[in-house]
Order: structure tokens, then sequence, then C-alpha cells
């Protein structure tokens, strides 16, 4: 084991050392976050190099882990029913609980995760502080740590800038999530950025995917899709971009998680 402090957290949890909170050491051996009345685990994307196919990271994604909460759309709910102050705490608990989990199986690689568009204006003036305490404390690498925040409107480009140069003194790698490949331009523009995670590729051309490519290239920005096309892989030819492909969730016979 690669990190003594997450393992003797990890001890202790399983020997009932800690005090009575929001994680659990859960029967198959994976540290479960509870909030809200629910119990929550990890579940973990693959990010594969579009060209060579191989695994370079995982993002991780929160599923529920009862037979009635697998699947829970917990942020839809959240959306309309929590304060800033409860959405913090899910967003935090979250991105601990990924990180608990994905470091405990020691996976080679970046991991990376959501931060929920509703802590572009809830948290405080030093955000990134709270986060790597946590992971200080387990002794885990920041470095190894990418935070996708999510797309906004022009008139919210400070608050994107505000949010993503804290992480980055933090020390965490810091992506942005577009919707469509015509917005990325507008992200490089103006936010400084490791990756960009273009949401959609639909309807995206040969011609208009290399101009973007080639910018992300040459600014060296890492570009996340989630569809392998045929546009796509001419562009990537033409530019020689670095892009990554998500794929669905990994599931084992340990892990009772959706997909």
């Amino acid at each position: 084991m690669r990190y003594p402090a997450l393992q003797a957290y990890i001890e202790r949890l399983a020997n009932g050392q800690t005090p009575p909170g929001s994680l659990r050491l859960g029967e198959d051996g994976h540290v479960e976050g509870h909030i809200f009345n629910c119990w929550l685990g990890s579940a973990f994307h693959t990010i594969r190099e579009l060209e060579s196919g191989v695994t370079t990271a995982y993002a991780g994604r929160v599923r529920g882990i009862s037979e009635e909460d697998q699947g829970l759309p917990l942020w839809s709910y959240l959306d309309g029913a929590a304060s800033d102050d409860e959405s913090v705490a899910l967003d935090r608990l979250c991105r601990t609980l990924h990180a608990i989990n994905f470091f405990h199986r020691d996976d080679a690689g970046t991991l990376h995760l959501n931060v929920h568009d509703r802590l572009l204006s809830a948290v405080s003036s030093n955000h990134g502080m709270a986060f790597r305490r946590i992971l200080d404390s387990l002794g885990l690498p920041l470095e190894r740590i990418v935070l996708q925040l999510p797309s906004v409107n022009a008139r919210q480009n400070w608050m994107l800038n505000y949010v993503a140069d804290n992480y980055r003194r933090n020390g965490f790698r810091v992506s942005v999530k577009v919707a469509s490949a015509t917005q990325l331009p507008s992200i490089l523009g103006h936010a400084r950025v490791d990756n960009v995670r273009i949401a959609s590729l639909h309807g995206a051309g040969a011609a208009e995917l290399t101009q973007v490519l080639a910018q992300a290239a040459a600014l060296n920005v890492e570009v996340l899709v989630k569809d392998d096309t045929p546009a796509l892989r001419e562009a990537v030819a033409r530019t020689g971009a670095w892009v990554l492909l998500q794929e669905r969730a990994r599931r084992t016979a340990h892990e009772r998680l959706a997909a």
C-alpha cells in the first residue's frame, strides 16, 4: 500500500475506532458515505487514450448503495431541495469518497472528479484548501486529481476563472465541461485549464473539430469526449491533439453500483 495514512484510516473505520460520522467501511471493502438518509458509493468510468486505447484515468461517479437507491438522481433532487451549504457538503463528501476508494484500489493514472455548478457561487474564498486538507490528512497525491468544473455563460467567466485559479493554487489540475465543440475556443481563450470535456460531438464535422483540436494542442490541453466518431478521428490525425475517451462505469462482482 503506497498510502499508509489512508490505509491506517481505513483500518480505523473497519475496527470502529473513528467517531460516528458520514463514512463507513462497506461489506465489500469499499468506503461508503452517508448524507440525506442515503448511503452512497463510488463507480468509476474508464478514460482511455483515443488512438492507443491505453487507460490513463478514471472518472468518479456517485451511486446509491441500497437496492432502492441504485441509480438515484441525487443531484437532480438537490437542485431544488438543498441549500448552498448542503450542496457544498454533498459535493465534498462525494469527492472525498471517490478519492478514498480510488487510491485504496491504487489504480494508475489520474482521477477526474466533478464539481457541481452550485458550488461556483456557494464556496468560500479559499474553497480549494478545504479539499486539499482532507487529501493531505490521508496522504493522497493532489497532482493525480483533476477537478472538472461545469460550463458557464459568458457573464460568469470571471467566476469560473476565480474558482479554477483557486484550485490550481492548491495543487489540483483543472478541467472545464462544455456542451459542444463550438464552445471550446471560448473556454480556451479566457481560462487556464489542463483538460476540457466536450459533452457531445453531435453534428460536429471534421473541419470544425480540426480547428478546435488544433487550438487545444497548441495550448497543451487534453480533450475528453464520450463519442468516438470518424470526424473526430480525422481531426486527431490532422492535429496530433491528445484526445481521451470516457467509457461507461466498470461493473464488478463487488461493486453493486449502477453503470
